[in-house]
């Protein structure tokens, strides 16, 4: 006698894909870390190798499927994204980002929809789409590049505000197109779509994100680990009250990370580690799922064609849209090439293949084939010569001292927070002793952070800028306030 469920296969096969995928990547990473060969590259072979046109073990065939799975995926991405933007990043690359984050993506889709037209002798619809689907870099593939390959400081933040804020912008580029192409639409209903999908996907987002932060901090929940649930379950709540009012719930899901992660730091640790897991895994999925999708048997008939088309877009139109929106922003050329070599494209344009297909357009099978030779090139050109890169233009950072000591934040447990403070060259601290400034009531500086160096501070030790103070704090919800006010001389501390 025996007894099987219909989910017992799949549950194994899933398992053996990850498995897989996370054996051969360590073993790779192992056997010679100067090589970095990265670990989507990797998921998208697994994929490949079990699919129809490999060891057939999974036939997947379902479109809809997957673009139901890839959004949910995509959200727990975007809401990542979110969360690890930090204050600072926004400070650093605010403009540049929104920048690239909206004109940049259109720009970029221009660009390449104009070179698909002219290779591939295809209609401008799928032009476009080709374009749109592509346009944005990917959050997911930009994070866990950065978490190995150290670049400069205003390269990462801009970096982390474009990947984590454009891909809604690529998504409605997507959608709109679709929807001109089965039902028409003039210029004024585009630019009424386009304003209602990125104010409306605000304001829901921040509303959402806000009134969370407000009702975390009243509940103080008792076990950690409700933290990061409950900020999942916000984030669905902003994407789908934002679709609701036909807003974007993907501009939405962003929102509400970038609020709640800068307005709960006490529980940054506990909701970041598992929500940076969430979208690691969302990513693997993603790639794993391209790779069951694609056909190897048909690939090599477009092959000169995808590759020329991810060539248009990784040497003209990403290079071009990087230094447009960065003008007036003192960029080094320098820093505009690793801008360039870094926006790597990943899980986003795997779902937004899928759109065309469940539209039924005419090319979808096109577009599909495409949009793989764009995110192969991508991870695979893109992801092994940035480092290499990094290190030739003089751009080889050791990983900050400060970083390990961050990653633990915050103090669980117990009535004391360990605060981070940078201190900026407007800062009121700056070229001061510390016995001259003090330090507000009820909190000590335990450390300072010097380039790579960490100092155990008195009360002559003078602050410098770029330094970062770690400070105990007792338990206090004014706490982060009354440090800020103190760093910028608002009032002195006695």
């Amino acid at each position: 006698m025996q007894v099987t469920l219909g989910v017992d296969s799949l549950l194994l096969t899933g398992a053996v894909l990850a498995l897989s995928a996370v054996i051969v990547s360590a073993l790779v990473t192992r056997r010679s870390r100067r090589f970095r060969v990265p670990g989507a590259l990797l998921f998208l072979a697994l994929g490949m190798l079990f699919g129809d046109d490999g060891l057939n073990l999974i036939s997947l065939d379902d479109a809809e499927l997957v673009q139901n799975v890839g959004v949910v995926a995509l959200l727990f991405i975007l809401l990542e994204g979110g969360l690890t933007t930090k204050p600072t990043d926004l400070k650093l690359a605010a403009l540049p980002g929104l920048v690239l984050a909206t004109a940049g993506v259109a720009l970029t889709a221009g660009i390449t929809a104009a070179g698909v037209w002219l290779l591939l002798d295809v209609d401008l619809v799928t032009a476009g789409l080709i374009g749109a689907v592509v346009g944005s870099t990917d959050a997911a593939a930009v994070f866990s590049m950065m978490r190995t390959t150290p670049l400069p400081r205003r390269v990462a933040a801009l970096l982390r505000v474009e990947s984590g804020s454009n891909d809604p912008f690529a998504v409605m580029l997507t959608v709109g197109l679709l929807t001109s192409y089965e039902q028409g639409a003039s210029a004024s209903e585009w630019a009424g779509f386009a304003v209602l999908q990125l104010a409306g996907g605000t304001v829901a987002g921040v509303v959402v994100g806000m009134g969370a932060v407000a009702l975390l901090r009243r509940l103080q929940l008792a076990v950690a680990g409700l933290y990061p649930l409950t900020v999942a379950a916000v984030g669905a709540l902003a994407y789908g009250l934002a679709t609701t009012i036909g807003a974007s719930g993907f501009v939405a899901v962003y929102a509400t990370g970038v609020i709640i992660g800068a307005g709960l730091p006490r529980h940054r640790r506990a909701i970041l580690g598992f929500h940076e897991a969430v979208a690691n895994a969302a990513e693997i999925g993603l790639f794993l799922l391209l790779g069951l999708l694609v056909f190897p048997s048909q690939l090599p008939a477009i092959a000169l064609l995808g590759l020329l088309v991810a060539a248009v877009l990784t040497l003209v139109a990403r290079p071009v849209t990087v230094w447009l929106s960065t003008l007036g922003q003192h960029y080094s050329w320098q820093e505009r090439t690793l801008l360039s070599v870094g926006g790597l494209k990943g899980a986003v344009p795997i779902v937004l293949a899928t759109f065309p297909l469940t539209a039924g357009v005419d090319d979808a099978d096109l577009i599909f084939d495409v949009v793989f030779f764009v995110v192969l090139v991508s991870v695979l050109v893109q992801g092994l010569a940035l480092f290499p890169l990094v290190r030739r233009l003089g751009f080889d950072l050791p990983r900050p001292a400060w970083a390990p000591v961050a990653e633990a934040l915050p103090l669980e447990g117990i009535e004391v927070d360990l605060v981070e403070l940078h201190v900026t060259e407007e800062l009121f601290l700056v070229d001061r002793r510390i016995r001259e400034v003090g330090v507000p009531p009820g909190t000590l500086i335990t450390a300072i952070v010097r380039g790579n160096r960490v100092l155990v501070p008195s009360g002559e030790t003078r602050l410098r800028a770029d330094d970062v103070l770690l400070i105990t704090a007792e338990r206090d919800r004014t706490a982060l306030e009354r440090l800020t006010a103190w760093a910028r001389g608002e009032h002195r501390a006695t």
